[in-house]
């Protein structure tokens, strides 16, 4: 996906969940923030953010935060994201003043539902012969972000209920989600359990990695053990557990690589 207009900016402040202040060109802006989860360890003062620019003119904030510069410490980072000039250096070489690496990160809460939806698209892997795609798919009392029809290279028709979920924390270098208790994200994942128990659909839970250059992907047992628990039990109730780590730049995010998932 693609974001038409940005513009750079420095974060200054969060006084609640919807709205920021940052200092664009020198003057202080409000603007809303396309992520209204914690994002403590990205929101810091003084981080470079990067915004898009709407043409409402009704909109009551011109701007959307969707994109954070991420400081990493040298222990924590990978060698892909360190500067070469950084991974070979020793000590004294490293000065001070010399620019901390970074790791651009994606927030916006709303593109891991239309990455996801291009990534389905493009699989072949796990989806040989798409014939439908359906966004926000109502069974029961729960709603899906996707229900897909594909037939696979023998001709068999399949019916498949993925859920999305958007991982925007990096911790030594390793995705974790969630950043905070999810009640919904559990009800769902216990549901898809259920579901690929009946054998009525195949069921996949889609992380996208809003960045790239993690290790491997694992549920945040330390903010909600409920929800790791689960994981591993759809795991054994055939559910998919896929992480997909994405190639970020300030007006794009696309759909990479598959990471390892460790539950």
């Amino acid at each position: 996906m693609r974001y038409p207009c940005i513009r750079k900016a420095i974060f200054l402040d969060r006084p609640n969940r919807f709205i920021a202040h940052v200092l664009l060109e020198g003057k202080i802006q409000t603007v809303h923030v396309k992520n209204t989860g914690r994002c403590k360890e990205l929101l810091v003062p003084n981080a470079t953010v990067y915004l898009e620019e709407s043409d409402n003119p009704a909109r009551k904030t011109k701007y959307d935060l969707i994109a954070v510069e991420k400081i990493v410490t040298e222990e924590s980072a990978s060698p892909a994201k360190n500067p070469p000039a950084l991974q070979n250096a020793s000590p004294s070489q490293k000065s001070p003043s010399q620019p901390q690496p970074t790791l651009l990160i994606n927030m916006d809460s709303q593109a891991p539902n239309k990455v996801a939806a291009e990534w389905i698209c493009e699989n072949k892997t796990y989806f040989p012969k798409l014939t439908l795609l359906k966004p926000e798919f109502t069974l029961g009392d729960s709603r899906f972000d996707f229900y897909a029809e594909y037939d696979d290279n023998n001709g068999l028709h399949h019916k498949s209920l993925i859920e999305v979920k958007g991982c925007t924390l990096e911790k030594d270098g390793v995705a974790l989600f969630p950043d905070a208790p999810t009640l919904r994200g559990l009800k769902h994942v216990r549901k898809l359990s259920a579901l690929s128990k009946s054998g009525e659909y195949e069921c996949m839970i889609l992380i996208i990695v809003q960045m790239k250059g993690c290790k491997f992907f694992t549920p945040n047992r330390e903010t909600h053990a409920d929800f790791a628990d689960a994981l591993k039990e759809a795991k054994t109730a055939g559910v998919k557990i896929i992480a997909v780590e994405c190639e970020v730049t300030p007006d794009t995010l696309l759909a990479k690589d598959e990471i390892e998932v460790r539950l």
